[in-house]
């Protein structure tokens, strides 16, 4: 059953939760509620912001809701149709509301300080435009923590004409993360101390077991203060991870009929965590990536960034059920859903699998042993996923490593080794110099800059960390094709390249050494023009890079069918490249979506300009 919730009773809900908390209703607070979670449409929809309480396996929690439901509810859309959104703002505080993926002029993108001013308490906003697109989005705020309090929701866009994705059943499947510890509490700890909630850290016992670095690994990154286990800032230690707004004891139910083509449109609206989904003994095809149709593929397991949306198709059969997990990236805890023919059934709960452990490649280092090594993108028109002559391939497909030829290898990243502990001035690991800024001669020297990686490589074909060796099919980049042809298949004119830079010990984010508050200048384009963009990480942890108002084409060989995203999740110590086609006028955010990355400075402007415009 799915509850449409028009105009008439949105207002009327309203007045009568006045402007204290609510009580989130009771399909975002079991599993057993035998309710969907409410649906918006039409062509007039009132969104009212205001505080309330969720419960989370049976625990109360505060949040931050839309019209009485944290999760928000569902707005469903049609392509084609023009819409009206007034949101009111019933906090004590401002807000707003950003439309993650779509296409809107850029008044109505919805950041403050950046496309408008936002919206203040006891005030509201009328977000009016046509949609442009179709398929799978969602919604949040983009003021301070209140992402993580609960202030996101779906979205779904209906083609206008028929749908190349045939289902029998269609599910929304939306991870998060919430905590009940404030945002601005978590952002201090991150700040005050690294690794402040990081329980795996390495052991003398995990040593003697042999699931720890050897001794001499240890007492190298121990030389550079470099922590391999600091795999994710934010961790089951502080979070909890939902489905749909239920914890792993709640477990969301999605229904089925034996033998039926179930679409999930899986969706990470989490504030710092990267999930690793899987069906286990379920295949998944892969039919659409951030709301855009590819060329189905089908795999066992996805790495799913922050803000990234996956649509997969599943084939469930038997009288049975199935459990849906998303595992977080460190490993310290999971997000737990349920398919089923009927409510009430179970299936087992895999145990959580070993914490990875960082190694040289994500440091930006060739490392010669491990499957973390990563290779430059195939020639354009090439398949990624083709045995190369002289390679040797591991479990997850279109991932190819080459042989390493020595004699020809760049050595000019060497330097003395220096194993006297990180100054901020220079820190070695062998005979890598990791901090030598002739690699990145525009970076910005100063404390937060930690690293720059000295052999950075171009990894869309690395399925993520701890994934490289579980033996089933996962999904990456290269794996993915356009199913219709680019709209823009132009050569870039010109190529700019990002650095994204950090300092773990201080916590502090950047671009090119830079936050957000050091500079005023925006990455600046022209109207119409193609650019090629290259961003590389320097630093150990992934970042899922999102720019406002445009799709980009990623570069993995895959020619005029690339596959388009709106958002990328750049591997620790790897590149990603993409081309980018300016048309939408207007200043646009840019930023790492990981919350706390983006407000410790991660974030910039990019602005869009009509030829010959005045700045």
């Amino acid at each position: 059953m799915t509850l449409s919730i028009d105009r008439r009773t949105m207002l009327r809900t309203a007045a009568l939760t006045g402007a204290g908390c609510a009580v989130a209703p009771s399909w975002a607070q079991g599993g057993a509620s035998g309710l969907e979670r409410p649906t918006l449409s039409g062509e007039e929809i009132v969104l009212r912001i205001a505080r309330q309480t969720m419960a989370i396996d049976g625990t109360p929690s505060r949040a931050i809701g839309i019209n009485g439901a944290a999760p928000a509810p569902l707005i469903r859309l049609r392509e084609g149709q023009r819409v009206r959104l007034r949101v009111v703002n019933a906090l004590d505080v401002d807000t707003s509301l950003h439309w993650h993926g779509l296409l809107v002029p850029f008044q109505y993108d919805g950041v403050p300080g950046v496309s408008f001013p936002g919206i203040r308490p006891g005030t509201e906003f009328v977000y009016d435009f046509t949609v442009r697109q179709n398929g799978t989005y969602w919604y949040h705020s983009h003021s301070g923590g209140q992402e993580q309090e609960g202030l996101y929701g779906p979205i779904v866009i209906d083609p206008a004409g028929p749908d190349p994705v045939a289902s029998d059943r269609d599910h929304v499947v939306m991870f998060s993360d919430h905590s009940e510890q404030s945002p601005a509490a978590i952002f201090r700890r991150m700040k005050l101390q690294p690794g402040y909630y990081n329980f795996q850290r390495q052991t003398l016992a995990g040593l003697l077991a042999g699931r720890d670095q050897r001794a001499k690994d240890r007492r190298h990154w121990g030389a550079m203060r470099m922590d391999p286990a600091d795999i994710a800032d934010g961790t089951g230690a502080t979070y909890r991870y939902l489905v749909n707004g239920h914890g792993p004891r709640d477990s969301w139910t999605g229904l089925f009929e034996p033998g039926q083509r179930v679409r999930l449109r899986l969706i990470n609206a989490s504030a710092m965590t990267t999930f690793n989904v899987r069906i286990p003994g379920l295949a998944m095809t892969v039919v659409q990536a951030d709301g855009l149709n590819v060329r189905p593929v089908t795999v066992d397991e996805l790495q799913i960034g922050v803000a990234e949306t996956y649509d997969v198709i599943v084939t469930p059969t038997g009288d049975r059920a199935w459990t849906l997990v998303g595992e977080s990236i460190d490993r310290s805890g999971m997000a737990r859903a349920t398919l089923a023919p009927r409510r009430g059934m179970t299936a087992p709960v895999p145990p959580l699998r070993t914490r990875p452990l960082a190694t040289m490649a994500d440091m930006g280092m060739t490392d010669m042993g491990s499957g973390g090594m990563a290779t430059a993108p195939p020639p354009r028109g090439a398949d990624p996923s083709a045995e190369q002559n002289g390679s040797r391939r591991i479990a997850t497909p279109g991932y190819v490593v080459p042989p390493v030829d020595h004699a020809t290898m760049d050595h000019s990243a060497m330097s003395g080794m220096d194993h006297g502990g990180m100054d901020h001035g220079a820190m070695d690991h062998g005979d890598m110099a990791m901090r030598d800024f002739s690699h990145a001669p525009q970076v910005r020297k100063g404390p937060g800059v930690q690293t720059i990686a000295p052999m950075p490589v171009d990894r869309t074909g690395y399925p993520g960390q701890g994934l490289d060796d579980v033996g089933h099919r996962v999904l990456t980049y290269r794996d993915l094709v356009a199913l219709d042809r680019n709209p823009d298949v132009r050569a870039p004119d010109r190529t700019v390249t990002i650095h994204l830079t950090g300092n773990m010990e201080r916590f502090m984010w950047g671009f090119d050494g830079q936050r957000m508050v050091d500079t005023h200048e925006p990455f600046a384009f022209t109207l119409g023009e193609r650019v090629r963009v290259v961003l590389v990480n320097d630093t150990m942890m992934g970042h899922p890079i999102h720019l406002h108002g445009h799709f980009f084409d990623l570069v993995t060989g895959r020619g005029d069918h690339a596959p388009r995203k709106h958002t990328v999740l750049v591997q620790p110590g790897g590149t990603v490249t993409f081309d980018l086609t300016a048309d939408a006028v207007g200043d646009w955010a840019f930023h790492c979506h990981m919350l706390y990355h983006m407000l410790a400075g991660m974030m910039r402007v990019v602005s869009v300009r009509p030829r010959g415009a005045v700045a």
